[in-house]
């Protein structure tokens, strides 16, 4: 076995012996189309994905010099009959690209894989045909001579492919040459159908439409825009986690609100069957069932700052959807002409293409709407903007948070006039035109409300739907807030319609106090008005 020829199990192996959530279906669906044309695959999921997980167990499945029997019987990719049909029966090339661009200099990664894998070919096969392998081989030859050698061909189990694009932006030739490489292997008549049984990359970024399409142009691509029949393996099931919960004795409720929120579509669904599958962020419930604690696990300070980045980027209205997004507004978003990297950026779309790619956003390919998926990713937006550089972004934020506390000490004319400020800033739909824009300013304008409260539209109570519902977060001592909302309308019909109707009769089981705010507009003065008021 070796680094990257053949690299056996013990990275499997490993993830299995510790808690393990069943994903090996995935390998099963690649094994279906392994040594046909539907053999190259690409997944791209955002960090804390279980990427490498997955690449792992795909390299461990084929992997010779090893014996994976016992690490995949009884999981869920042996209920397949024929399961075990290809099992260690192929040559794996396992690369990990993130980790060759680290020793990579100047960003050369083809001649840094060259360098590392020739040597574990001439040692796999040291007499291989009439070209014998030596350090100055091309690596597409090599592989071919391998092949001829030892009658194998190669699975190749790429994991970070997109790292030469992320980590070098500046390094265009380097970056041709990779995806020359690429083609040399992917797109090669007299090699590709002879040398490679199939391949499994994965990355961040999709890859249809970088400047070398053509390179990899035969991969099926599977998204978090479009994920296909993988969509049960981009995150955790609500079985898979319910199950976890239970285990570790962590409220389903509260890890549903944290993790939960990121609805793909179902793969070819029967009639009265889910359109959706709900899945969680793999590596964030995996931490809060070990610390027995729920809360943000978003990892690095390096994934923040690239946040930032995207937040600040100073596209029309871009801002202004940053803030509705974590206020709990859905976005409308064409990612038809994002160009899958992250210098290419040339559009509020493109932005908010790459924060769904990134795991910031969910998109509904349906509705064509992006949202915040869930409690973790809205805090750390929410961090982004309260530390942006950009100055509107961070003169919202600084009103938002003055205007919560104009809420709780109920001065009603500072409320109005944050709101209507709020609408000015551009935070909101630039024209009113009813209730659903006065309520998008609003809910803007408490973007800073996330921290202590969980925004709920429509919430059904008494005899109706209040129109904004702000529920305190526990432990957090704030009161609840019934947001009713009315157009050229005088506040007091707001205010009597949550009480007639008994709006708050659905918050007093929470054991807080009551705050009914009632914010009309009127279209002529352009003049917003409050009233606020406790109820029992």
């Amino acid at each position: 076995m070796g680094r990257y020829v053949n690299p056996g199990n013990n990275g499997f192996a490993r993830i299995v012996g510790d808690e393990y959530v069943d994903k090996t279906g995935l390998v099963s669906l690649f094994d279906s189309a392994l040594n046909t044309t539907r053999g190259l695959v690409m997944v791209s999921r955002p960090r804390r994905f279980g990427k490498s997980y997955a690449a792992q167990a795909v390299a461990a499945f084929y992997s010779r010099g090893c014996d994976s029997r016992a690490l995949f019987e009884g999981l869920e990719v042996s209920r397949r009959e024929g399961w075990d049909e290809h099992l260690n029966a192929y040559n794996v090339l396992r690369l990990d690209m993130a980790g060759i661009m680290q020793s990579a200099e100047g960003a050369d990664a083809v001649a840094a894989v060259t360098e590392a894998v020739l040597p574990e070919l001439r040692e796999l096969a040291p007499d291989a045909g009439s070209r014998a392998i030596g350090p100055k081989s091309l690596l597409a030859d090599a592989l071919w001579d391998t092949v001829q050698a030892t009658g194998r061909k190669f699975v190749f189990v790429i994991d970070e492919w997109d790292a030469p694009y992320r980590l070098a932006q500046g390094e265009r030739a380097c970056q041709d040459a990779y995806a020359e490489w690429l083609r040399s292997l992917f797109k090669n008549a007299s090699l590709t159908a002879e040398v490679v049984a199939g391949a499994y990359m994965t990355g961040i970024l999709p890859i249809k439409k970088y400047a070398h399409q053509s390179a990899v142009s035969d991969f099926d691509e599977y998204t978090m825009v479009d994920p296909g029949a993988y969509v049960p393996y981009v995150g955790f099931t609500e079985a898979e986690v319910g199950a976890l919960c239970a285990e570790h004795g962590l409220d389903a409720a509260d890890v549903r609100r944290w993790y939960d929120g990121y609805d793909l579509p179902a793969f070819a669904p029967g009639p009265g069957e889910p359109t959706h599958v709900g899945l969680y962020a793999p590596y964030s419930v995996m931490r809060a069932c070990a610390r027995r604690r729920i809360g943000s696990y978003w990892p690095s300070t390096e994934t923040f700052e690239e946040l930032r980045r995207y937040v600040d980027m100073d596209f029309e209205g871009l801002q202004g959807d940053v803030l509705r997004a974590i206020g709990g507004e859905e976005l409308r978003l064409d990612p038809a002409t994002f160009q899958n990297d992250m210098t290419s950026i040339g559009s509020r779309d493109d932005a908010l293409t790459l924060l769904v790619h990134l795991g910031y956003l969910c998109y509904d390919i349906g509705t064509g709407r992006a949202r915040v998926p869930n409690e973790e990713v809205r805090r750390e937006l929410r961090r982004a903007a309260g530390r942006s550089r950009h100055p509107r972004i961070a003169r919202v934020m600084r009103d938002s948070m003055r205007l919560v506390a104009d809420v709780l000490a109920r001065d009603e004319e500072a409320v109005a006039a944050a709101i209507g400020r709020a609408h000015d800033a551009a935070c909101a739909p630039i024209h009113y035109n009813g209730e659903q824009a006065l309520r998008a300013v609003v809910k803007a304008a408490l973007v800073a409300s996330v921290d202590d409260w969980a925004c709920v539209d429509e919430l059904p109570s008494g005899r109706g739907y209040a129109d904004v519902a702000y529920l305190p977060r526990a432990g957090s001592g704030a009161p609840a807030l019934l947001v009713e909302l009315k157009w050229d309308r005088p506040v007091s019909a707001a205010a009597d319609q949550v009480l007639s109707h008994d709006y708050p009769q659905v918050l007093r089981d929470l054991g807080a106090p009551i705050l009914v705010v009632s914010v009309t507009y009127d279209a002529k003065t352009k003049e917003h008005t409050c009233r606020i008021a406790e109820v029992a």
